[in-house]
């Protein structure tokens, strides 16, 4: 018997609702965070607000999905959330606003959620905390905040900028509290400086950071209700990696005698470069020295050490390329070429031999011969007899490491008739 189950369909019909719910996915990996973990208003005038930007970095593989932005505390507020969900790409950050408005005296604590998708941080908080401040009475000719300044508006790639707050006059006792705020955490900046009783100005730095897209971020300085800003232009950062040579030539080499030459690796951009590799091709070259990944800030150098050690005789070509994230490219090709020879040229046989004591038939000079040890083939190397003082002759002729050779030496009469050889001397080539 076959039994048929009919199931009710269900359906859920929802009113007034404008958003879609979007079941999100899970992130594969990597920590999804937020920059910084506490921020701390300090005190501000009830009437007055007080911004701060917190940053949500997603230093992940796979996308994360923001699903939901809420904020206790009844003097704190959030915007920049936006439509939700939210995505964040892989190595991307995110930035919210925090705003705090007291509206009374006293102390006032609160808290940023962040609800999100990412496997190991899903749930995100951040503390939040603020001291709301009875308006100051204005006195006659109080000094007021006139001006913020910086040493540079522009910027490529990390720095520090020295910045300064002004008075319209010289602070009275116990100084005037300046507060601080940079809406984008690429600068950051104290929460606030003190002008100091009987000054009129105060000095702050400024720390940049470097950017890979153009960024323009304002800072504002508040004090007693007024408010002065200055802006500053963060340009994209670019590795690039600059090599001391783009050949190297390393010329006649002894075989087994190896010779070294060095690079020079410079990081000459405007943001840290990356050495992922080197490699080097071409018989008898090698390298050592920074071969693995290695990063350099700008301005700083590594050293590569490039050796040729033949062993064979003859002409050799090679290259030794670089992999990097240098914005000249992915590969730097350095070409390497050398001549391996033989260095029979550093060694020589010295022979030296008695003058005939018994001879009817005046010696005239002497004929020097040499032969492959254990072979009878032997090549007479002098081109005209040798004379008779001293009797001695310094082979350098075409020597090859590692050979045995053997000498004979025979008499020369005035009419070129020779004398029966000498006995065999032998002398090994290292």
């Amino acid at each position: 018997m076959i039994l048929l189950l009919a199931w009710p369909l269900l359906e859920l019909v929802l009113s007034g609702c404008t958003k879609s719910i979007v079941q999100p996915t899970t992130a594969t990996s990597g920590p999804f965070e937020a920059t910084p973990s506490v921020v701390a208003f300090g005190a501000v005038q009830v009437g007055h607000t007080s911004a701060s930007s917190v940053s949500l970095i997603n230093q992940g593989t796979a996308p994360v999905q923001i699903t939901n932005v809420s904020i206790s505390g009844q003097s704190f507020s959030v915007s920049g959330a936006g439509d939700l969900p939210i995505a964040v790409a892989a190595g991307a950050t995110f930035n919210l606003s925090v705003i705090f408005a007291p509206t009374a005296v006293g102390s006032a604590s609160g808290q940023l959620s962040i609800t999100n998708n990412s496997a190991t941080d899903g749930q995100i908080t951040v503390s939040l905390s603020g001291t709301g401040a009875a308006a100051s009475v204005p006195t006659l000719n109080a000094p007021t905040l006139s001006g913020l300044s910086c040493a540079s508006s522009s910027f490529t790639g990390p720095a520090t900028d020295s910045c300064a707050v002004t008075l319209s006059s010289a602070a009275g006792s116990g100084g005037i509290s300046v507060g601080l705020a940079s809406n984008d955490s690429a600068v950051t900046v104290p929460t606030a400086v003190t002008v100091a009783s009987g000054a009129s100005s105060a000095s702050f730095t400024a720390t940049v950071a470097a950017v890979t897209t153009a960024t323009t971020v304002t800072l504002t300085a508040s004090a007693n209700g007024a408010s002065q800003t200055f802006v500053l232009t963060l340009g994209a950062a670019v590795p690039t990696l600059g090599v001391s040579a783009s050949s190297l030539a390393f010329g006649d080499v002894n075989l087994n005698s190896p010779a070294t030459q060095s690079l020079t690796l410079t990081s000459t951009g405007t943001a840290a470069v990356t050495v992922n590799g080197v490699t080097v091709s071409g018989a008898g070259f090698s390298v050592s020295g920074a071969t693995s990944s290695q990063t350099l800030t700008p301005g700083q150098t590594a050293t590569l050490n490039v050796e040729f050690d033949p062993t064979t005789a003859g002409a050799v070509t090679g290259s030794l390329t670089i992999s990097s994230n240098s914005s000249t490219g992915s590969s730097t090709v350095v070409s390497l070429t050398g001549t391996g020879v033989s260095s029979s040229t550093a060694y020589e046989v010295q022979l030296n031999w008695d003058a005939p004591s018994s001879s009817t038939d005046p010696v005239n000079g002497y004929n020097v011969y040499r032969a492959p040890s254990g072979t009878t083939s032997y090549q007479q190397l002098n081109t005209s007899p040798l004379p008779l003082t001293p009797p001695s002759y310094t082979d350098t002729y075409d020597l090859d490491d590692g050979q045995t050779y053997d000498y004979i030496v025979e008499s020369v009469d005035a009419e070129g008739n020779t004398s029966a050889p000498s006995n065999i001397a032998s002398a090994t080539i290292p």
